[in-house]
């Protein structure tokens, strides 16, 4: 059997301690340099798994506080499912209403941002052509849980009320029934989730740790002639979040 890495070691030592009580939530962690020395490795070591607690959400890092032990924290549901894109409201309140929090969500709107080539070949348009790309922070009681980044093709809505997501009188209204308010009926979306770590960017604005796992879920929706519509980026904090999938049985 290989030696378990240093960090990993060090990991295990401070989650014992937790365990068992001698450090609880809230308490701030002795400084790096005393728990290298009493467990006899570098700070380096203590650092790795400290950082590694962190991602796990045992510990949290307080930029020039120091390391706590961090507060249980309940993760969030976050349910994909086709039926909850039929009913009326945000699928998003809802599920933090049924975990007893207030949802709510910020967001920034630019129109005719040239598509990349990602996003132009999921969106069936040229690469550099005009497109509306909204980004969004999800919250749970003013806590970022979720980011989303929408891209729309600007020629589609370009002129009507529906071209700015979160303006006008449709404001976050959804795709689908923004859609339906300029003739577009919206069939379906595709979903394609994938684990990565995340980025300094996303880390920062969710608060976590650099490199902490997520689920990238690139989502496209399309309407009912086979056209994409609307395809956007979401990231979900596996620390903070649980994805379920809903699948609707037709009998």
């Amino acid at each position: 059997m290989p030696e378990q890495p240093p960090y990993l070691r060090i990991a295990d030592v401070l989650r014992q301690r937790i365990a068992e009580g001698q450090w609880t939530p809230g308490d701030r962690l002795p400084s790096r340099a005393q728990i290298a020395h009493e467990c006899g490795v570098g700070d380096n070591v203590v650092r790795r798994a400290q950082e590694l607690l962190i991602s796990q959400g045992a510990l949290e890092g307080r930029a020039g506080s120091g390391t706590y032990v961090a507060e249980p924290r309940q993760r969030v549901r976050v349910v994909r499912s086709s039926a909850r894109e039929e009913r009326g409201g945000s699928p998003f309140r809802a599920d933090m209403q049924a975990v007893g929090k207030r949802g709510d969500w910020e967001s920034r709107t630019e129109a005719k941002i040239p598509a990349p080539a990602e996003i132009a070949a999921r969106l069936g348009i040229a690469e550099g052509d005009p497109c509306v790309r909204t980004d969004y922070e999800f919250l749970a009681d003013g806590r970022p849980v979720q980011l989303s980044t929408s891209w729309e093709p600007y020629e589609l809505t370009a002129g009507t009320l529906i071209v700015l997501p979160e303006g006008g009188p449709h404001a976050g209204a959804g795709v689908a029934d923004r859609m339906a308010e300029i003739g577009i009926t919206v069939s379906h979306a595709v979903e394609q989730p994938e684990p990565r770590q995340a980025s300094a960017e996303e880390a920062s604005l969710l608060g976590i740790q650099k490199a902490s796992l997520v689920t990238h879920i690139r989502r496209t929706y399309y309407s009912d002639d086979g056209r994409p519509v609307e395809t956007a980026d979401i990231v979900v904090p596996a620390a903070l979040c649980e994805i379920v999938y809903e699948v609707p049985v037709r009998r």
